[in-house]
């Protein structure tokens, strides 16, 4: 019977670890913080803007090169345990360079914070960048969001916000979004190793799935998977998509062969690569 969809323990470890198809992730994560740490040498950024009260909150923020233009905010991944904004600058020059503002997201990880409370965190970035919009130079009714992997979920879980009643600020505060190798259903994450540092229960791991929290309103969503991904990956953005389809939200698949789990998000940082051109296009760039 096995423990989630037929897979043992160990099978469904191995599909839920994306190294599985990578071997050594390790260049790619010094390839993450060598190109964010490029970007704030070469672009004029506001480092280390407070969100929030807590120590996580923080943001660092690159304008763009005229007023009123986009917002493009990048949400990291690293299985909500690992990385942060300081990894997560290596798509500021192309988002610059096309018209944009962009913004990488800190926020506290586990296991010093609970899942709820980094879905909250995030959710707060984003109505203090829309409250902040004036100030930062930038279109409050044009913010748009990416995410890889955790990153990914996360944007899943903006989508699913009341922001009038819980923010005060307008449904439609997230303009459009793109998700890269996301995770849109907790439940096999709590049965696996990833979730000890988690904790999550079952009623944790529901209440925090996009799967389970579908959209409120129909926000332009871009989703995509390196074709090297494990099957577990693919099979929950497949599943996700129907269920934003299924609430009425415009979906476009981008494919991305040849790319596995950590080499795809960096097509972000590639103006040319499909995945950035859809995304600029749906930022109206």
């Amino acid at each position: 019977m096995g423990i989630y969809r037929g897979f043992d323990q160990a099978a469904l470890d191995r599909e839920y670890s994306p190294s599985s198809r990578v071997g050594n992730i390790m260049p790619f994560i010094r390839r993450y913080g060598e190109l964010s740490a490029r970007a704030r040498d070469q672009l004029y950024v506001r480092r280390d803007l407070a969100y929030g009260p807590s120590r996580g909150e923080t943001l660092d923020f690159f304008p763009a090169t005229r007023v009123g233009a986009p917002l493009q905010v990048f949400i990291h991944g690293g299985y909500w345990q690992d990385l942060g904004k300081d990894e997560s600058s290596f798509a500021a020059p192309a988002f610059v360079a096309a018209g944009a503002a962009f913004a990488a997201l800190d926020y506290a990880l586990a296991p010093d914070v609970s899942m709820d409370e980094i879905v909250r965190q995030n959710r707060a970035a984003i109505a203090w960048l829309y409250r902040h919009a004036h100030r930062l130079g930038f279109d409050a009714s044009r913010i748009h969001v990416s995410g890889h992997s955790a990153g990914g979920h996360l944007v899943g879980m903006l989508l699913a916000t009341d922001w009038p009643r819980q923010f005060g600020v307008p449904a439609d505060v997230v303009r459009g979004a793109a998700a890269i190798s996301g995770i849109f259903d907790l439940e096999p994450i709590r049965l696996t190793y990833v979730n000890a540092p988690l904790g999550m229960d079952a009623a944790a791991a529901r209440r925090n799935s996009p799967i389970h929290n579908p959209p409120l309103t129909p926000t332009p969503l871009i989703l995509c998977y390196g074709e090297n991904e494990t099957d577990e990956f693919k099979r929950q953005t497949r599943t996700y998509r129907t269920v934003c389809t299924r609430a009425g939200v415009p979906t476009r698949f981008v494919a991305m062969p040849h790319r596995h789990h950590f080499d795809a998000v960096l097509d972000l940082a590639d103006a040319g690569s499909d995945l950035a051109q859809a995304i600029f296009e749906q930022m109206g760039l």
